[in-house]
């Protein structure tokens, strides 16, 4: 049995998520009932799309991280945690004895809740199967236990399902996706966070009026509020504030304007790529609802994939640009940090998009929720360096010359994962049986009141609730 899924997850590993990912949705297409043809051309489109979208991921964080390196080197600051980035995270997580299983772990829970009606989401993003390796593979760590590391990869592959459904119309609708979900866990974790820290910011005065999304600024600045611009201005500032005493006046000049020129073809690019992955996806959804319609009637299905197909909206990228400075600040002052963020300051956007629909855009709550979270994260970080340190010299990892543990903002910094090695190391199957409940709880009470939680997490718009005289409480 290890034999063959060693076997499968080296062709997982071999092929990559832009081979695996259009077999796997040409292979569904046909499954749902789609011609031949219409499901070849589909899959190839999609499989297209990614290597676009990777295309100028790759030019965004490339870009950002040596931002991010060069202020790093800048503040001088001395950590003994290092942030390895998310790449070394999936490497550990997938090397893990949990890695071994986790591929055909998700696969079945997918199905099994597809099968009896408790999710709309049908995972194809199997690459990202790694969140749940990686929470189970620290939970080993932690408990010397198998047992307890496949429960809690199961549990995580089934919680990201319920986000997933529960956001789904949001993201549909801000992103202008739709038949998508967003099962990455990396991702959708900040969606509770992101709900009661906007219901906060809508009762406070002075804050619940601020509203800078990308529309307005646009509208009141003219071609100076345009995306591109606004990539161009951001990419000039953070290229200042990286290179500006990187050598004589021509070298910081071009570092700064080559910083501005490539964010500045992010924003124009990335929606440019989602608009193609979209009209590969538009046959598969099709082919879904007409399959679930003969069989179920009216119940949806969603496909799941990568949050990487929400990061190209304006909001996201505005947002995260300012945030890599904030990370890094946040890195100075914090007291009794002990982490230097470094090659996961890039993947910023990750861990705000899913915010986006719930503030419907406004770039400066997406900021505020994305500075708190982060604030948590570096001490999330710090607790779980050791088991993430150990799981990575057991997995064969080579741990920096300069760090003493290791880390990554995705999964390193995320509060779910936390929580759940806490419950589990401290009470065995009683800490599993507490995380299947809470997933249980968060599921059913989706599926009571599914049009209340799916506003909250952005289906509708909303506007901000402005307190006057008229709408406060009388004394």
């Amino acid at each position: 049995m290890d034999g063959i899924l060693t076997a499968f997850k080296g062709v997982v590993d071999t092929l990559g998520a832009t081979v695996l990912l259009p077999i796997i949705i040409f292979i569904i297409a046909l499954v749902l009932g789609a011609r031949p043809g219409r499901a070849f051309r589909a899959g190839l489109t999609i499989g297209i799309a990614f290597i676009g979208i990777n295309l100028v991921l790759g030019l965004m964080l490339t870009t950002l991280g040596e931002v991010a390196q060069a202020i790093v080197k800048n503040t001088g600051m001395q950590r003994d945690i290092v942030d390895v980035g998310w790449p070394s995270a999936a490497a550990i997580a997938f090397g893990s004895s949990v890695g071994l299983w986790v591929i055909p772990i998700g696969i079945i829970v997918n199905i099994a809740l597809l099968l009896v009606g408790l999710t709309r989401t049908l995972n194809v993003d199997v690459w990202n199967f790694w969140h749940f390796a990686f929470v189970g593979s620290l939970v080993v760590a932690a408990t010397g236990s198998l047992g307890y590391g496949l429960a809690a990869a199961a549990l995580m592959a089934a919680l990201a399902l319920v986000l997933a459904d529960w956001t789904a119309k949001g993201v549909q609708r801000f992103y202008g996706v739709p038949g998508v979900s967003v099962p990455h866990l990396a991702s959708a974790q900040i969606v509770p966070i992101a709900i009661v820290l906007n219901w906060i910011m809508d009762r406070i005065p002075g804050i619940n009026t601020i509203q800078l999304d990308t529309d307005t600024v646009q509208k009141r600045l003219g071609v100076f509020g345009e995306p591109i611009v606004l990539g161009l201005v951001i990419g000039l500032v953070l290229g200042f504030a990286a290179y500006y005493n990187a050598g004589d006046a021509g070298t910081v000049l071009s570092k700064v304007l080559k910083t501005g020129i490539n964010l500045a073809a992010v924003m124009l690019l990335l929606p440019r790529m989602v608009k193609i992955l979209m009209e590969g996806l538009i046959p598969v959804s099709e082919a879904a609802r007409e399959f679930v319609q003969k069989r179920a009637g009216d119940r949806e299905i969603h496909v799941g994939l990568d949050s990487a197909i929400l990061i190209g909206h304006p909001a996201a990228i505005a947002s995260s640009l300012v945030l890599v400075p904030v990370a890094i600040v946040l890195s100075i002052i914090l007291p009794a940090n002990r982490i230097i963020l470094f090659a996961d300051l890039a993947v910023i956007p990750f861990v705000v998009a899913m915010t986006a629909p719930i503030v419907n855009g406004n770039v400066f709550r997406m900021i505020v929720i994305g500075a708190i979270t982060l604030t948590v994260g570096f001490y999330v970080g710090m607790a779980l360096s050791p088991l993430m340190t150990s799981t990575a010299q057991t997995a064969g990892f080579q741990i920096p010359a300069n760090a003493t543990l290791i880390t990554s903002v995705v999964d390193g910094f995320l509060y779910i994962p936390y929580l759940v090695i806490s419950a589990i190391s401290a009470l065995g199957w009683l800490g599993v049986g507490l995380v299947l409940v809470a997933v249980a709880a968060l599921l059913f009470g989706f599926r009571s009141a599914p049009r209340a939680w799916e506003r909250m997490a952005g289906a509708e718009p909303t506007e901000p609730v402005i307190q006057t005289r008229a709408t406060m409480p009388a004394e």
